[in-house]
Order: C-alpha cells, then sequence, then structure tokens
C-alpha cells in the first residue's frame, strides 16, 4: 500500500506541527483497511456504507485506544460526561482544513437506559446481558476518508503528551506503526481475530422467556407475536387516555453466536443493509455492529443537526412497485402525523440549548429509499448558545424521540412497562467527539449487540391509536431483513 509522507496542503516530508498527517495512495477501501488492523485492540469503524451527498461522504478506522472507560449503570441527577468533557478540554486541536472532520477524539457507545441520567425512569424487569450504560474510547490516530474524491489519511495526533515535543514523538512513533500495519498481508490481521477466544454462552434457560420467531429456524424473541399485539392495544389505550400522542415498542430478537468474531458479522451486515451511519465498536466482552441510516445529532461549530426517521415501508421488487410504495408513504397521513410529532419534540429539545429563534427545520417529510425499506425523514437543526457544548447537548436531547415517543417521558416509562427487557445499545448511540469539539451521532438502530454467545437484534416501530396491532408487528420484521441474512450466513 503505497503512501505520500507530508502535513496535507504542504508536501514537504519534516514537516513537524501537530497532527501529522500521511495521504495514502491510491486510497484503500474501508474493507481492506479492516482487513490489516484487525488484529489491533478496540477496533473502531465509524463507516458509511451507503454513499450519499452531506451523509455518506466520510468514513474512519481506528484502533488501540489510548484509554477506555465505562460506566456500568448511571445515577439519577448524575453528569456522566464530567470526566470525558475535563479529558477532552486538556487536548483541544483545531482540525486540519480540508480533511475529514473526525481527526482523533474520543468514539463512544450510550446506552438507551443512559437517559435515565436526566430522568427518573425505571429500568425493564431483566437485564440478562449487563450492557455498560456509557463505554468512550480516546483515539490517538485515525485513518479517514472522503468518499466524494476518493482520498483517504492516517492522522496522527500525539496525544496523551501534553510537551509538545513529547507529543510530536508519540505522533511521528504512532504513524510510523500503522503504516507498518498497513503494509502487511491482509490475511495476517484476520487469522489472528479469529483466533480470538469464544465466549461461553448465557444458557437460554437464565434470560427471559423466548418465543420461536415463525418462519425463522433458531430465532427467538422476548415476546410471542400475541403478546406483542397485545403489547400493541395497550400503548392504543394509554393513548386514548390522554397519556402519550405515541410509544415505540419493540421487540428483543436472539441468535445463537456461533464460531466466528463478530468482525466478519459486521463486514456482512454491511454488505447486506449499507447505510449512511454504519459502525463498529467492540471490547473483550463485546461488540456493537451497526448499519444504522439515522443521524442522532451532529455539531459543527455551533450548528446543531438531527435528523428523526418516522415511517417505514419494505421495499418491493419491481421499480414500478418500488414507487407506488414511496409515493404511498410520502402521502401516508397516519406517518407524517408520527414523524411532525418528532419534530415538535426535538423542536423542543433542541430550544433547551439552543439560541431562541435559531431551531428550523429545513426538510419535513422526506423519503429516503435504503436496501430492504423506505423511510420518512425530517431534518431539526438549530444553534446553540455560547455558554453551551457537545457534553451539555447530549443531556438536553438523548435518548432521541423518534425512538421513545411522545411526550418523551410517559413514553419511556411506556416502553419500561411493556418491553420484557433492557433495550442496551438498541435506541442508544454511536459517536464520535473530535478534538476541535465537533462531533457526530447516530442512532442505534439496524444494530447487532454480540455479547455472552448471542447475537441480539432489537426491532421496534412507533404506534399512534391509528396503528393496526398486526402490521405493527410486520413492521418490525421488515426493518429485521438485512440484519436476519447477515446472521444467518454464520
Amino acid at each position: 500500500m503505497s503512501k505520500c509522507a507530508g502535513q496535507i496542503g504542504d508536501p514537504q516530508p519534516n514537516q513537524t506541527e501537530i497532527p501529522l498527517v500521511h495521504e495514502l495512495t491510491p486510497a484503500p477501501s474501508v474493507n481492506d483497511v479492516i482487513d490489516r488492523l484487525a488484529d489491533l485492540p478496540g477496533l473502531t469503524v465509524l463507516e458509511s456504507t451507503l454513499r450519499r451527498p452531506k451523509l455518506g461522504e466520510f468514513s474512519f478506522v481506528t484502533a488501540d485506544p489510548v484509554e477506555t472507560s465505562q460506566i456500568g449503570r448511571c445515577r439519577f441527577r448524575t453528569n456522566p460526561f464530567v470526566e470525558a468533557a475535563k479529558r477532552m478540554s486538556v487536548f483541544l486541536t483545531p482540525a486540519v482544513d480540508d480533511l475529514p472532520p473526525f481527526q482523533g477524539g474520543v468514539i463512544g457507545v450510550l446506552s438507551y437506559e443512559l437517559g435515565q441520567a436526566w430522568e427518573r425512569i425505571p429500568r425493564a424487569n431483566s437485564d440478562e446481558f449487563q450492557f455498560p450504560d456509557l463505554t468512550i474510547s480516546l483515539y490517538d490516530w485515525v485513518i479517514a476518508w472522503n468518499h466524494r474524491i476518493d482520498r483517504a489519511w492516517v492522522v496522527s495526533q500525539g496525544i496523551p503528551e501534553l510537551d509538545l515535543s513529547r507529543r510530536k514523538d508519540r505522533a511521528s512513533r504512532r504513524m510510523d506503526e500503522i503504516l507498518a500495519q498497513l503494509d502487511k498481508p491482509p490475511d495476517e490481521p484476520r487469522s489472528a481475530a479469529e483466533k480470538q477466544s469464544k465466549p461461553s454462552r448465557i444458557p437460554i434457560e437464565e434470560l427471559v422467556p423466548q418465543f420461536p420467531v415463525k418462519g425463522h429456524e433458531g430465532l427467538t424473541s422476548d415476546f410471542s407475536r400475541e403478546a406483542f399485539l397485545r403489547g400493541v392495544e395497550q400503548v392504543q389505550e394509554y393513548i386514548r387516555a390522554g397519556d402519550v400522542f405515541q410509544t415505540n415498542l419493540a421487540q428483543r430478537l436472539l441468535s445463537p453466536l456461533h464460531d466466528e468474531p463478530p468482525l466478519e458479522v459486521y463486514r456482512r451486515l454491511r454488505e447486506c443493509n449499507p447505510a449512511t451511519f454504519a459502525g463498529y465498536f467492540a471490547t473483550e466482552d463485546w461488540a456493537v455492529v451497526s448499519s444504522s441510516p439515522e443521524r442522532f445529532v451532529a455539531l459543527r461549530g455551533r450548528e446543531v443537526e438531527t435528523r428523526p426517521i418516522k415511517g417505514t415501508r419494505q421495499r418491493q421488487l419491481g421499480p414500478e412497485a418500488d414507487l407506488f410504495t414511496r409515493d404511498e408513504l410520502r402521502e401516508s397521513s397516519k406517518d407524517q402525523a408520527e414523524n411532525v410529532m418528532i419534530v415538535d419534540l426535538l423542536r423542543n429539545d433542541l430550544s433547551r440549548v439552543c439560541k431562541p429563534d435559531s431551531v428550523r427545520v429545513p426538510h419535513l417529510c422526506s423519503v429516503e429509499t435504503y436496501e430492504t425499506v423506505q423511510h420518512l425523514v425530517s431534518e431539526i437543526r438549530g444553534r446553540l448558545r455560547d455558554d453551551v457544548t457537545i457534553w451539555d447537548l447530549w443531556p438536553a436531547v438523548f435518548p432521541g424521540g423518534s425512538i421513545t415517543g411522545a411526550p418523551k417521558i410517559r413514553a419511556m416509562e411506556i416502553i419500561a412497562e411493556l418491553e420484557p427487557t433492557v433495550r442496551g445499545p438498541y435506541c442508544g448511540s454511536m459517536f464520535y467527539v473530535g478534538l476541535d469539539g465537533n462531533c457526530d451521532s447516530n442512532i442505534l438502530i439496524r444494530t447487532l449487540l454480540c455479547r455472552s454467545g448471542w447475537i441480539q437484534c432489537s426491532v421496534g416501530g412507533g404506534i399512534t391509536v391509528q396503528s393496526d396491532p398486526a402490521e405493527e408487528y410486520n413492521e418490525t420484521m421488515h426493518k429485521a431483513d438485512g440484519m436476519l441474512r447477515a446472521i444467518r450466513s454464520q
């Protein structure tokens, strides 16, 4: 893999500014880089496997974090981001112009249950897999792609050193290590990853009651079909009673994790279900594998953007039928009402941290097409107040309203009452915060959790008074289709 050394915009090879930047020429594929880095600890991928203008332009791969911290279970009225905010403030570094936006910093996973740090919401009755509420890793280097112009760079920051001379030395040493790793034959890292120890599987009798899913051998759910339909009807009773306008109800599907590392599951998922906000984040105990189409919040300077998805239709085989489905989704009064309710919720959430009158909706109820489904998507923007950072933004908006319902607090209470298990990473977020303070994040839908010998695949949908229970159940299975194809190939 050939390399062109030098700071971006300056061809001199002895450039000593921080960060150090090397362009990879020609730009390798993300998959090829994953092959060559697979044996490094803490391999993390943030990838646009579905390339779209402004949404599918960038991908990032990194590994071997400087440090990783976790919060197993958050406490009410505590700020779980305090330590991360202090740590990051020490290393603030301006971004290099004309490079992809993430150039080193923190990458993390937020569990859906992290929302209980800010709201007194009960947990679901069962938590067999004990997924941490918050995991954050600090990375001092990253390989970054701009897919629009087909270029890729290695960026090395030299953190956690604070002294400039030592920071430059570390940045140079780490750069050399990564370039050497990239020059290895691609089969060596993969063989090392395949030799990783396989976790023992939690016996099925220690899980909440499992129900076979019709038509899917070996797949079980924490809901029977009949119980899920009753759950939809219970949500509708709450709506008629005036408790909520809508609530998201989800079922957790389980399949055994066989003799392969979770990274191989991610490879298949990225092919079966390409998405604009895909990602892979692993520790020694678990891996989150995501093909999410949904941005949660992005921050560029002071400008915040969120893109909620509400409204789904299954793709059709024929192009004319697919176009008809798209038009039917666009014109559906039920789906439009559902989407607009969430837009209003997010406008309210953003107004807590944005400047007055800066919150706006540039796009409302646009149809976007993905591998197996079509979605109704809106976009809300705002401008942060001068006294607010990303670490203040998340407590104002997390978890995302598109996967709770409205009003958010009552919807979350109903979710905890009706769903048999905690959600864990499902409906949480995978995110990065760069050393310049900017960030991007997804909502962890179309997401698998590999832990304790099982693959979890949770799927849900927004329930309104107009919902048909059987159709809502079928919609969850349509959403699971791409993930189940990746699981079945084990």
